[in-house]
């Protein structure tokens, strides 16, 4: 039968049913392991050496290269990993993903899926359902790997039969004669499939599929495994596209590696083919007795699949090796590709750490810890903008302080709604207790900063009202305020060294409360020597009441300080 739109549709179906399987996998896996995921991730990088190693190590788990990179790029993105450690752990991603290839070739073509997906249907659906926590995600791993085999395959049963189409088969023969040309023409459609169905596992699913039904030679395939590992760039670079400056370099070294493997490899394929080629047959043949071939089924295009996995390990560990040493120049390259310096003033109100894109709450906590981190920085910074404006005589100085605490209003509220919105969307994913936590205590933190900010607003109005009035602080009231502020400082540096740290489970607030017991105290007695004050000679009376006011918000500022620190300790 001639392939037509119906097969079109099923083909869609059925790839769209692996993808759909292999993201609830990856996503399980994700969730039972995420904490673990991101201590390897954060321990084990030190040179790049173990940082290949635990690049093949977290996707060889996760089965997904895009959640490797993208993970990669958070936290470079969060500061955790420099572009040099970044650049080892994509490497070793390019080579964990050739093991999704093996998986298929051993499990996922020769053998009935049947014998393995309803097995791990009864498995995984009791976890699923019956427990919580770990156990529940792992169930979810489970069912996902079984959802991955129907789809391979139907995707499998989908394709079209040789017999009945024999010009497709005549073109891709003929289109396969201009040598490197051809290869190149490959590479590119390899490159768009990935980018079409956003997963290069997906994609080599495809052709190992179409190796072994025999639609594809080796050398065609081997040319479309290529494209694949540039498509699958793709997803890294768009990840980076709303983080900072490193967070693209670092995408941009993912890329680089891959472009200039592709480019030496495209110019060894023919050599490198035939020598796996023998070096697979002899392998083959000593296991040829317990290896299983479905009927109507080539047995030299079974064999093809073994090939071309083969070729994905080994371009992908020549690559490594040989671009290794060359890391240092890489991330040269990746710096003049995107210049920028983001430290200027323009970008002070931008999100700076999330906004990677949308993955697994338990691997989006950490950009948002540090990116709650930025925004109390943020805030404190307003403490010292109100201390200049309330000692400031000069009237450009004044206005200029008016300004900026306007500014940074107006930054705080920004940034409490966009990080909430990001929350918000994290929340329509399944959540794990633990994590549910965090992000409650980041909800709260967030309400507090904004608080914060809207409170120096308040005070800035309540110092310009002063100024228009030409009302004046006695020099024991402007000491006074003075020393609060001291205080607030001190307790700004304790809250924002809370939020810097990376297990909120670590955190004490002895010195937290310490703080806030020093700023009550200099209110209380501020507030009984200014209730004594009041009404007496030489005391205005209108000042007073300015002056009681800003040591009442400051106190206020103390409060939603030490209420952040709760926050972190998880007791609001």
């Amino acid at each position: 039968m001639e392939f037509g739109f119906w097969n079109m549709i099923n083909i869609t179906g059925a790839l769209a049913f692996f993808i759909y399987g292999m993201k609830i996998m990856s996503d399980g896996i994700q969730r039972a392991a995420g904490s673990q995921l991101r201590n390897i991730l954060r321990s084990m990088t030190k040179n790049r050496f173990l940082g290949v190693f635990t690049g093949f190590l977290i996707t060889a788990l996760v089965q997904s290269s895009s959640a490797t990179t993208v993970m990669t790029v958070s936290f470079v993105n969060a500061g955790l990993l420099s572009l040099v450690e970044s650049a080892g752990v994509m490497m070793g991603a390019n080579v964990g993903t050739t093991i999704t290839a093996w998986i298929i070739s051993f499990l996922g073509i020769e053998i009935k899926l049947s014998q393995y997906s309803y097995p791990l249907f009864a498995i995984g659906i009791p976890l699923f359902f019956a427990s919580r926590g770990k156990w529940k995600y792992w169930g979810e791993f489970l069912i996902g790997f079984a959802i991955l085999f129907i789809g391979l395959s139907e995707l499998k049963n989908s394709m079209p039969d040789l017999e009945s189409n024999t010009d497709l088969l005549a073109w891709i023969q003929n289109v396969n004669s201009y040598g490197i040309f051809s290869r190149l023409l490959f590479v590119l459609i390899g490159a768009v499939v990935t980018v079409l169905v956003q997963s290069s596992s997906a994609a080599m699913a495809i052709t190992l599929i179409l190796v072994y039904t025999g639609w594809l030679p080796l050398d065609v395939a081997a040319a479309m495994v290529l494209g694949e590992n540039i498509g699958t760039t793709i997803t890294a670079e768009l990840a980076s596209v709303v983080g900072n400056v490193t967070a693209k370099r670092s995408a941009r070294i993912h890329s680089m590696f891959n472009l200039i493997g592709v480019f030496w490899m495209v110019i060894a394929l023919p050599y490198i083919i035939d020598w796996i080629s023998v070096f697979v047959e002899d392998f083959f043949y000593l296991f040829e007795g317990y290896v299983k071939v479905e009927k109507n089924i080539d047995p030299a295009n079974a064999l093809k699949t073994y090939k071309l996995s083969a070729f994905h390990t080994i371009f992908n560990i020549l690559n490594v090796l040989l671009m290794l040493p060359f890391v240092s120049w890489l991330v040269k390259l990746a710096t003049l590709s995107v210049p920028g310096n983001e430290e200027d003033e323009d970008n002070v109100g931008k999100l700076k750490f999330i906004g990677a894109g949308i993955r697994t709450p338990e691997l989006a906590t950490i950009e948002l810890q540090k990116e709650v981190a930025h925004f109390g920085e943020i805030t404190a910074r307003m403490s010292g903008f109100a201390k200049t404006l309330i000692n400031s005589t000069d009237t450009k100085e004044q206005n200029k302080m008016l300004k900026k605490i306007k500014k940074y209003e107006d930054i705080t509220d920004k940034l409490e709604i966009e990080i909430t919105q990001y929350m918000t969307k994290l929340s329509n994913e399944e959540i794990t207790p633990s994590t549910g936590l965090k992000l409650r205590s980041i909800l709260n933190i967030c309400n507090d900063l904004e608080r914060i900010g809207d409170i120096y607003f308040q005070i800035s109005k309540a110092i310009e009202r002063k100024i228009e009035n030409k009302d004046y602080f006695l020099p024991e009231q402007r000491e006074n305020i003075n020393k609060l502020i001291a205080e607030v400082d001190r307790a700004f540096k304790i809250m924002v060294n809370n939020l810097n740290t990376p297990k909120y489970g670590k955190v004490t607030k002895d010195k937290a409360v310490a703080a806030e017991k020093a700023i009550n105290e200099i209110r209380d007695r501020l507030r009984k020597e200014n209730n004594k004050k009041i009404g007496g000679k030489h005391y205005n009376s209108q000042t007073a009441m300015i002056y009681n006011n800003l040591f009442s918000s400051l106190e206020k500022v103390g409060d939603h300080i030490i209420n952040v620190t709760e926050a972190i300790v998880g007791e609001i």
